[in-house]
């Protein structure tokens, strides 16, 4: 046993399965297999049959109607698109906080510098499993750290990251397993660390999910399953607050929206429609120029 987040490996199943799809995939992710324990790979190995696919897609939508496969699936094609448009705008650093088993540094053909910040053993896992060849020419710098104790700008200039530098920071999948506390400890050390233009993405779950105060179809499910895995969800924010919380904190909000509003924009089109999440949303944070600060 590797100790793996049993959530993350469920993104990493999923973003497996969009892969193997023969037509109207949003990405490619060749190294998600390689992500997975061997019980998983099995699956996957399954799922290269048409037929075995579809069932086993229809199964898991079934399963959690509250859609944690396909919003996983639209929340990654659109942090590509969030990421590529900040190194489009000036971003010549790429940092993956807390980055799991998340494999943009790789797939992501980018010309800039590429950081995975996370827990060592995590990140033992990950080397574990990504190819020798892919971490023998040192195109990514693994960070090691544990950001409950570790200070996180300490670590990150110690790895090689220059904050004189625009960076894009992907923060995905990690702020609801967080306390307040954590989160806005980490917000505040990355508007002081990062260059002004700089800009954060992250994931978040609607609070009304966690403090009973809205009704999502789908979410109890969800909810009770992360808990069942030992990973429940502890923290949210609330969407229509996020822009003064995030204020407050030295940022700027530039970009907010569920994982249903990604649908409509990336599956819709292609004839796909899949359960996806109203209450999972990804958010882009920027650090205001200086004279914004």
């Amino acid at each position: 046993m590797d100790g793996s987040s049993r959530t993350a490996e469920h993104v990493a199943l999923f973003r497996a399965l969009e892969t193997l799809r023969r037509d109207r995939r949003l990405f490619a992710d060749p190294l998600a297999e390689r992500m997975l324990p061997w019980r998983y790979r099995s699956v996957v190995a399954l799922s290269r049959l048409p037929a075995v696919h579809r069932g086993l897609v229809r199964y898991l939508d079934e399963r959690w109607p509250g859609g944690p496969r396909a919003s996983a699936v639209v929340r990654t094609r659109l942090i590509d698109d969030h990421v590529t448009d900040a190194v489009a705008d000036g971003a010549a650093q790429l940092v993956l906080l807390g980055a799991g088993f998340d494999n943009r540094a790789y797939r992501l053909r980018l010309p800039v510098g590429r950081f995975e910040v996370d827990h060592p053993a995590t990140q033992a896992t990950k080397r574990r499993r990504v190819p020798a060849r892919l971490v023998a020419d040192n195109a990514v710098r693994f960070v090691p750290a544990d950001l409950a104790h570790d200070d996180l700008a300490t670590a990150l200039r110690g790895g090689g990251f220059d904050p004189d530098f625009p960076a894009v920071v992907v923060w995905e999948g990690v702020t609801n397993y967080l306390t307040a506390t954590a989160v806005d400890a980490t917000l505040c050390a990355l508007a002081g660390l990062l260059a002004p233009g700089s800009r954060l993405v992250f994931t978040y779950v609607d609070r009304a999910v966690l403090d009973g105060t809205g009704a999502f179809a789908g979410a109890d499910g969800w909810r009770q399953a992360v808990g069942r895995y030992g990973e429940p969800w502890t923290f949210g924010l609330d969407p229509a607050g996020l822009a003064g919380y995030l204020a407050e904190r030295g940022l700027s909000l530039r970009d907010d929206r569920s994982t249903r509003d990604a649908a409509e924009r990336y599956l819709a089109p292609l004839g796909r429609d899949e359960p996806t999440a109203a209450f999972y949303r990804v958010a882009v944070a920027e650090v205001p120029g200086a004279e914004g600060r």
